[in-house]
């Protein structure tokens, strides 16, 4: 029925060539005009938010839709497999891989400097008040819940689904198989994975400049190291050089270690925060966030405050959705990677729910004891320093805690592993496309590409900082944007195929 094709022992050179030279020129452009390449950023930011806001609400609505729906469907009990297959990783690990792969470095990130921003600084009404509390924990977890996680199993399922029981090539081509037949395999799915290599490049870049503004922070506060752009170049050096020894070492040996690893460390901290800080108002404030989570998602998916314009939907929701649709391919390919054998239901429950709840644990516990720390207690300026300098807000909650050198350094090794879990996941991710969809691609191809991701974030710190990220993540999504549309199209029509044989 379809074209069989072996698994691919050398690169697929269209794909790999061009998104290589294209990634050239924008790290040429980046880095030799630094000074043009920001305006350039800033301004296409800009337009890109006035033009096509409406577009990331709309689509990251019906992606989530999409999924929940086939969780209910008829084809909820096809396997990610042949029938008799069962999953290749257990519960744990599955769930270490997922957590690490899909938010690591921005759960450590926004944790604080996020609810407190919107506790000061809403998108409308007054800051600094208990509904503004309420209000920023509600942006928060939708920020951060059902809606990203069902950007990525629309990739990572379709993947999935067309690889392990379909035998089609690992690759984002493979998806429009049910619409152009053979053609994947021509320069039309050559574009395509194209385009994916290149939206997940940037939303890792993105990720990535992040995280290094973080340890650089930690450092800050813990060794009085400056916090500059050159000191973040270098960590970015410094950490990339670690991140591709775990890409080398591969799935099982490398990343799945150091994602168990992230696990570990983020359960104690998250832990500490819980006992250390007001622990029986934080299981309180769990329960009222998520409450008034469900009861205003509908509301928040289709605010685009229409009638009072403000540069905070480009700055927080259509950033997140962005950010969400770029890293796709990466994350949604990494989780088909390791959920053979799971039930289409199965894959769907576990990918929404399980990162997703800790996700929500995450950021009431982080997020709530800033928020009351900051009301309560005079000299506390957690919202100052996430207006100053995003990045050091965790470290000025940490402050006001127990062991708080301790726990600061704790949060900057785990920056640090979360930096090589993205990395090198996102390197193996790239290095399979690349490759015609082989799932044991070439050494010095994962080498390339871990390289790549770190000179490209380097490039996006020199040429802008946060914007320059923050528009990288944006103008990346947008056309994979429209291909995961299809990719929609595409998983449902094969789904109704198999379901009428």
């Amino acid at each position: 029925m379809q074209k069989q094709r072996n698994e691919m022992n050398t690169i697929n050179r269209p794909v790999f060539l061009c998104s290589a030279g294209l990634i050239l020129l924008f790290s040429i452009y980046g880095a030799g005009f630094s000074v043009q390449a920001a305006n350039t950023f800033s301004t296409l930011q800009s337009w890109l938010v006035i033009n096509f806001g409406w577009f990331y609400i709309a689509v990251v609505a019906f992606f989530f839709g999409f999924v929940v729906y086939l969780s209910f469907s008829r084809f909820a009990h096809i396997r990610l497999g042949p029938d008799d297959s069962r999953p290749d990783y257990n519960n744990l690990s599955w769930f270490a891989m997922l957590f690490s792969a899909g938010m690591g470095i921005g759960l450590l990130f926004f944790s604080v400097a996020e609810p407190i921003t919107h506790f000061s600084q809403p998108p409308s009404g007054a800051g600094g008040t208990v509904e503004a509390a309420q209000r920023a924990m509600q942006i928060t977890f939708f920020h951060w819940g059902l809606q990203a996680w069902g950007i990525y199993i629309v990739v990572g399922l379709s993947l999935a689904y067309f690889s392990f029981r379909r035998g089609l090539p690992l690759t984002i081509r493979s998806a429009l198989y049910p619409i152009i037949g053979d053609r994947i395999y021509g320069p039309i799915g050559n574009a395509v994975d194209i385009f994916a290599v290149l939206a997940t490049l940037f939303g890792i870049a993105t990720s990535l400049g992040l995280g290094v503004m973080q340890v650089n922070a930690g450092l800050s506060y813990l060794f009085d190291v400056p916090v500059s752009t050159m000191v973040q170049v270098g960590l970015i050096i410094g950490i990339t050089a670690m991140a591709t020894l775990s890409v080398v070492a591969g799935l099982d040996r490398g990343i799945r270690r150091v994602s168990e690893l992230n696990l570990m460390l983020a359960l104690l901290l998250l832990l500490f925060i819980f006992f250390a800080g007001p622990t029986l108002t934080l299981l309180g404030s769990l329960a009222q966030n998520l409450g008034g989570y469900l009861t205003n998602m509908l509301q928040m998916n289709f605010t685009l405050y229409a009638n009072e314009p403000t540069d905070w939907l480009g700055d927080w929701t259509l950033f997140y959705w962005a950010w969400w649709i770029s890293w796709s391919p990466f994350v949604g390919m990494f989780i088909a990677r390791i959920s053979r054998g799971r039930t289409i239901r199965e894959f769907i429950i576990g990918v929404l729910l399980i990162p997703t709840g800790f996700t929500f644990m995450w950021f009431s516990f982080f997020g709530n004891t800033a928020l009351l720390l900051e009301s309560a207690e005079a000299g506390v300026n957690i919202a100052v320093a996430a207006q100053q300098d995003m990045p050091t807000a965790i470290f000025v909650l940490l402050e006001q805690l127990p062991w708080s050198t301790i726990m600061s350094l704790l949060t900057t090794v785990l920056v640090v592993t979360f930096f090589v879990t993205s990395s090198d996941s996102g390197s193996l991710v790239i290095d399979i496309i690349t490759s015609g969809g082989n799932q044991n691609p070439p050494v010095w191809q994962r080498i390339f590409w871990a390289v790549t991701e770190g000179v490209v974030a380097a490039v996006l710190l020199v040429a802008g900082g946060l914007t320059a990220l923050q528009t990288a993540a944006i103008s990346s999504a947008l056309p994979f944007a429209f291909i995961m549309l299809l990719i929609c199209y595409g998983l449902h029509k094969g789904l109704r195929s198999e379901t009428t044989l």
